[in-house]
């Protein structure tokens, strides 16, 4: 008797995340997200800058894209299985995995090294129906 497991759906989106050019990752996660949200996670006061990356015309730190990779991934991830509205609403909400943090708010303010995990693993979860 041979166990299939069930292929985990955040990792085509990792993949993509991890692929995808800086400018379409913004593009795509203010799709998904909105420019409101997508700077809040980005660390910045002005959606300005969201289009700036989005049109390449500026490209943010490190750290950022790191922040907005991973958001990308995640959203993707739950707008697969839903949809944007999900998506946005899963970042904005306080989620009980994570403490009572919302998700937009530890990518923001957290290490994405130590935060970063909580979140995926918060998501994979709301994915799968936790």
């Amino acid at each position: 008797m041979s166990v299939v497991s069930a292929p985990r759906p955040d990792l085509s989106a990792h993949a993509h995340a991890m692929r995808a050019g800086f400018a379409t990752v913004v593009k795509e996660l203010r799709d998904l997200l909105g420019a409101r949200l997508v700077a809040y996670v980005g660390g910045v006061q002005e959606t300005r800058a969201v289009h700036q990356w989005a049109d390449a015309n500026r490209l943010p730190g490190q750290q950022t894209q790191q922040r907005l990779r991973l958001a990308l991934q995640i959203a993707g991830t739950i707008a697969d299985v839903d949809d944007p509205a999900t998506a946005q609403a899963w970042f904005q909400g306080l989620n009980p995995q994570l403490d009572d943090h919302s998700p937009a708010r530890l990518l923001r303010e957290g290490d994405i090294y130590e935060v970063g995990p909580a979140v995926a693993a918060a998501a994979r979860a709301f994915v799968a129906g936790g």
